[in-house]
């Protein structure tokens, strides 16, 4: 039997010997408490608790995590209490949950990840239990690599969140279509139009998933993007809800692949979220990439896969493996100086791992809403360029100024992004606020770029050797297109600034 069966046959047994409480029970807490009241996330349904002598077991189950157990239950002042789980929260990796009853109810008190629970729940049967029990849907092993073929070079498009959120229909969706088309941006590379969190509806009785009202027609939204001359992506999770709550893949994964290949889509999007307590370690977190990524290979439509598991365990070591393209590095940008610089400078993977069809994702661009400087926004993109990552769009294509369309489409600073060796910049030197990074092209060139990380414009001088040359013999200028034959003496980079050249000997 496999592991995964194995688990699963030991999540049912669990449940089942927990719905029937035993004859001679040995607390109060012992049986089936039912909770129709409890926040939608995490959608407590019920509680299970049985006890033999000193030793007590439970479960708490949850629509978005399936069975969560007790960790060390015990009865405490008159009151059961047990540590729980606590995903995405590193620093309280568990958190302490209790259970009074009151008037012959369970008083239930606890938290996951942001969400207070503080509810009330009344006693079930064994055939209650049977009703609410969550369906463990079993994680195949890994099978042999599939090997990817669409992104050769970065990905560049634009996804919905950053700007909308969860607030995005199908009219918004064909207007950045729309914008993409007439502005310039579909000619200077973006080709993507990516639909993230917020579309999904519910499930038929055949399992299908079908969109919300907001999307009334897929398909037919999928062949209006393709006529732009673009592609178009779509999102998911492998848990059973997503990021924002919706419906996930969990349980569907193969279905939902085929429907998202029979809308069209060319991109999907898989993010933890949810799944998060399901594949808690390394070979579950895999296997359950793997699991998509065959699926979405079996379709046999050509779809991008973005793996979005936040960094973990050295994702960028794998995501070739599972059949992704990119892969995220870490958590969630936002549209401030402070945390795209962190995730810029820091936290944007390892080079090693970039390269064609397999690329570091440090998140999408924040360029064009509104929280930055024209300064900072130029460092976010030269940043990126020089990362090789994917250059996704996230602000409202319509309101694109000229200022945000020059930052966003250079030429010469999409062209070191693009560039086809694929090689990820690194920091050559730092002093104080100040770094120097490299990049070598496929043309022979090298890319520098000068950071000012601090709060005052800044001078500060490049050498040959910064770019691993013995002589400089040609100098441009990427974000104005100026030339020289020579390095200046020095730059004066601007706080939060950046200086980007291309040399060559």
């Amino acid at each position: 039997m496999s592991r995964a069966l194995i688990r699963a046959a030991a999540l049912l047994g669990t449940a089942l010997s927990l719905a029937a409480a035993p004859a001679s029970a040995h607390t109060a807490f012992d049986g089936v408490w039912l909770f129709d009241d409890t926040p939608p996330t995490p959608g407590i349904t019920m509680m299970e608790v049985s006890s033999q002598g000193e030793r007590i077991e439970g479960q708490v189950t949850s629509q978005w995590y399936g069975p969560m157990t007790m960790i060390d239950p015990h009865v405490e002042n008159g009151r059961l209490v047990f540590d729980m789980r606590n995903i995405n929260d590193r620093d309280h990796p568990t958190r302490r949950w209790s259970v009074s009853l009151e008037s012959g109810k369970a008083h239930l008190q606890g938290q996951v990840w942001y969400t207070e629970i503080d509810s009330m729940g009344y006693r079930g049967t064994a055939k209650d239990a049977a009703k609410r029990a969550f369906a463990v849907a079993p994680l195949p092993e890994m099978g042999a690599p599939i090997p990817g073929k669409l992104a050769a070079t970065p990905p560049m498009g634009w996804s919905s969140w950053n700007k909308f959120a969860e607030d995005i229909d199908d009219a918004t969706v064909r207007a950045m279509a729309d914008a993409m088309a007439a502005s310039g941006l579909r000619d200077a590379g973006y080709t993507y139009i990516n639909i993230d969190d917020g579309w999904q509806g519910k499930r038929d009785a055949s399992g299908m998933l079908h969109p919300n009202a907001k999307f009334p027609d897929m398909k037919a939204l999928t062949d209006y993007v393709h006529s732009k001359g673009l592609k178009i992506g779509i999102y998911s999770s492998q848990g059973p809800r997503t990021c924002a709550g919706y419906e996930g893949s969990y349980g569907h994964v193969q279905q939902d692949a085929q429907t998202f290949a029979d809308w069209g889509f060319d991109y999907l999007k898989y993010d933890l979220c949810s799944g998060e307590w399901f594949y808690a370690d390394a070979d579950t977190v895999k296997r359950s990439y793997y699991e998509m990524g065959a699926a979405l290979r079996a379709t046999g439509r050509d779809i991008l896969y973005s793996l979005c598991e936040y960094g973990r365990f050295e994702v960028g070591s794998w995501g070739r493996y599972v059949g992704g393209e990119l892969w995220r590095t870490t958590g969630d940008i936002t549209d401030d100086y402070k945390t795209m610089a962190q995730i810029g400078f820091d936290h944007n993977g390892n080079p090693a791992h970039t390269g064609p069809h397999g690329w570091n994702d440090p998140d999408m661009l924040e360029v064009g809403n509104g929280g930055m400087s024209t300064e900072e926004y130029r460092t976010h993109m030269t940043l990126w360029a020089m990362s090789a990552a994917p250059l996704m769009m996230g602000h409202d294509l319509r309101e694109t100024t000229p200022e945000t369309l020059a930052l966003l489409t250079n030429p010469r600073v999409i062209a070191v992004d693009q560039d086809v060796r694929g090689i990820q910049g690194t920091a050559m030197r730092k002093q104080g606020t100040m770094e120097v990074w490299a990049k070598p092209l496929v043309d022979g060139r090298v890319v520098l770029a000068l950071f000012n990380r601090g709060e005052e414009a800044a001078e500060m001088a490049l050498t040959p050797a910064d770019a691993g040359l013995a002589t400089v013999s040609g100098v441009e200028d990427l974000w104005s297109g100026q030339q020289a034959d020579a390095l200046p003496a020095s730059y004066t980079v601007p706080a939060h600034g950046t200086v980007m050249i291309a040399v060559h000997g």
